[in-house]
């Protein structure tokens, strides 16, 4: 898939888990970005979804960094990702001169998604119809995308924002980064690893080096790399300049197939 800038390929950018207010100077480099290649955002918002099951009464829990998504729990993962923080997210970037757009997986099929057992409304990417994208690129637009899927029989799903930004890179043959709160991955001595191929991220998940909330960030950035020239960067976005200086290699670790 190609976009409207020159045949480049395009970005997936999935932000982290802080507040619009705390990532304004980040949404201004992501539209400067958005300017000179085919870029999408993709979101998460566990905290804010956190914050309404808990007024509204509703238990919650998450098994290896995914919410159990019961049906009520559903209802209220719509209204805050695809609504509010969809539509602040929007209104933020509008605010930074971009035509952002926004939408979710369930928008023009955009994200096939498969149940995780166990887990109730919760499903894994695997399939993408990135012709919407194409037409937004096109048209100049900005997608923001929200997390959520629909699965085998037509349910609505909730995603885990880094699995649904990693199965739209892998999709559409994007780049990734996964902007997060830590300074990519640490290797054995603690120090941060520059480059990281797939199978030594396994070699490091499987040893326990690699471990706690950056396994399943790995694991996600891992799933995109589909062809030799894909790349997936872990990077974070709390950082002056996070997305410039990580594609310039600078800053946070970058994953690819390697030999």
């Amino acid at each position: 898939m190609t976009g409207a800038s020159g045949g480049q390929r395009p970005l997936i950018v999935k932000l982290g888990g802080t507040t619009i207010a705390e990532e304004r100077g980040l949404l201004g480099e992501v539209v400067e970005l958005a300017r000179s290649r085919p870029l999408v955002i993709v979101h998460g918002g566990g905290a804010r979804l956190t914050t309404w099951l808990d007024r509204l009464g509703l238990g919650h829990r998450t098994v290896a960094g995914r919410r159990v998504t019961d049906d009520a729990a559903l209802e209220v993962a719509v209204g805050v990702l695809r609504g509010l923080v969809n539509a602040e997210l929007v209104a933020a970037l509008r605010g930074h001169g971009a035509d952002a757009v926004g939408l979710s997986g369930l928008d023009g099929g955009l994200l096939v998604g498969e149940r995780v057992p166990g887990l109730g409304r919760v499903a894994t990417v695997t399939g993408v119809r990135g012709a919407l994208l194409e037409a937004l690129f096109l048209g100049g637009f900005l997608p923001v995308v929200a997390p959520l899927a629909l699965d085998a029989d037509g349910l609505i799903c909730n995603v885990n924002a880094d699995d649904a930004a990693a199965g739209l890179a892998a999709g559409v043959g994007a780049d990734l980064v996964l902007l997060t709160d830590t300074d990519g991955v640490r290797g054995a001595d603690g120090r941060r690893m520059a480059r990281l191929s797939a199978r030594e991220a396994e070699e490091l998940i499987v040893s326990g080096v690699i471990g706690g909330g950056m396994e399943p960030k790995v694991r996600a950035a891992t799933r995109a790399l589909v062809t030799p020239s894909s790349m997936a960067l872990i990077v974070d976005g709390r950082a002056d300049g996070a997305l410039g200086r990580a594609l310039d290699g600078s800053s946070g670790t970058r994953m690819d197939l390697g030999r």
